[in-house]
């Protein structure tokens, strides 16, 4: 019976990395689509090979994240792994067929956790020391007064009101402050507190790491014909592009590893939290498949709903994402390719004006499941473990 359900928890694994690679294949194409760099079916087959390279580039910190920082390891069973990968499967494959992007790592971490209070109570999951909570907020609460200062004053040299732009300053002041204290180890910011933090940090990095990037573009080739622009940066967002699949593959596929791993060391199959080879080369190849397929309907939002890209902002877009991703993987943080990406795509489209380039209200639809993400699938996963204990235990 222990051999049957392990071999069950494996196929859920892998299911889960391709209806990630479905839903999540917009994140790696969607700016080579839109500013057709490459056509939609080479620009999934680039992001397949990409996909596959990733994590063996990266080390499987995060499937070391995922299998052991959210839910005590000791309290992890076959039984409630099930549930937590079934109902982060149903969340993201309901989502494709849709077209909404969302975070394939949060649901994959919101079945852990709704699993784990159904199991065995609130006391199973690995919350954060108040301690480290509260450093992280003082140093939260100092970064963005250091950020207010710092906008107030380009403010009042450009003779504008300083009180304009103090929301952006404070989410800037935010999203930069994070990533120093994990660079820095100031602070441990692991586990759940790293996922519910990066929820609100890794979209806003993209889109102040591609907002810069797209003004330094634009104004190094200020008198560069448009033509001429788009013929050079095509290009370089194919390349771009290309980087940006590795940190999609490093950081995503490695949500199944996690989970095949925890699977295994619960089943008594392996004896300490080691990623075996095959299950890389597996979880790999299900992204792959997933994104070889394609989430179209997400293609499309991602790649035309948001705001139109031009090829640099395409590139701005490509590289910012894709440097928030290999930085946080390096880091062993979990983090939303699709909110990392939706960020790098709403900064690259906002060089072309804040207020009308980006479509905010389809990127109100997208935060809206950022949000309901976790939570939701924390209570689906809640209902399948208990309906499955019922039955089956």
């Amino acid at each position: 019976m222990d051999i049957i359900i392990i071999a069950a928890g494996v196929l859920l694994a892998l299911m889960f990395n391709f209806v990630n690679g479905v839903n999540d294949a917009a994140n790696s194409i969607a700016t080579i689509v839109a500013t057709k760099a490459l056509t939609p079916l080479k620009a999934i087959a680039l992001a397949s090979v990409f996909n596959m390279i990733g994590p063996f580039i990266f080390t499987t910190a995060i499937a070391k994240t995922i299998g052991k920082s959210i839910v005590d390891p000791t309290f992890i069973t076959t039984h409630l792994l099930l549930a937590a990968m079934f109902a982060a499967i149903l969340w993201v494959f309901t989502s494709s067929y849709f077209g909404i992007p969302v975070s394939s790592s949060h649901a994959l971490i919101g079945g852990l956790l709704g699993a784990g209070i159904a199991k065995d109570g609130i006391g199973s999951i690995l919350w954060p020391n108040i301690d480290t909570f509260v450093s992280l907020i003082g140093y939260m609460i100092i970064g963005s007064l250091i950020s207010v200062i710092i906008f107030s004053a380009f403010s009042i040299m450009k003779k504008e009101k300083w009180q304009k732009n103090t929301g952006i300053a404070v989410l800037t002041g935010l999203s930069i402050t994070v990533p120093v204290l994990i660079i820095t180890e100031t602070v441990v910011i692991k586990g759940i507190l790293a996922v519910v933090v990066f929820i609100l940090v890794s979209p806003m990095l993209g889109m102040i790491a591609a907002y810069i990037f797209g003004l330094v573009i634009m104004y190094v080739f200020r008198s560069q014909k448009p033509d001429k622009l788009n013929k050079m940066f095509k290009p370089l967002q194919i390349v771009a592009g290309s980087v940006q699949a590795i940190g999609h593959g490093a950081n995503d596929a490695q949500n199944a590893m996690g989970m095949i791993t925890a699977m295994l060391l619960a089943g008594g199959l392996l004896s300490e939290f080691d990623v075996p080879l095959w299950v890389i080369l597996a979880s790999c190849g299900a992204i792959s498949i997933g994104t070889l397929l394609g989430g179209w309907r997400v293609v499309d939002k991602m790649a035309n709903k948001i705001t139109k890209i031009r090829p640099y902002q395409g590139l701005s877009a490509s590289v910012a994402g894709g440097g928030v991703l290999a930085l946080m993987t390096s880091f062993g943080v979990p983090v939303s390719t699709t909110h990392a990406m939706s960020g790098a795509i709403m900064g690259a489209g906002a060089t072309r004006g804040y207020s009308t380039a980006v479509k905010w209200g389809i990127v109100r639809e997208i935060v809206t499941a950022w949000v309901l993400t976790l939570p939701a699938v924390a209570l689906v996963s809640w209902l399948c473990y208990t309906a499955y204990a019922a039955i089956v235990l």
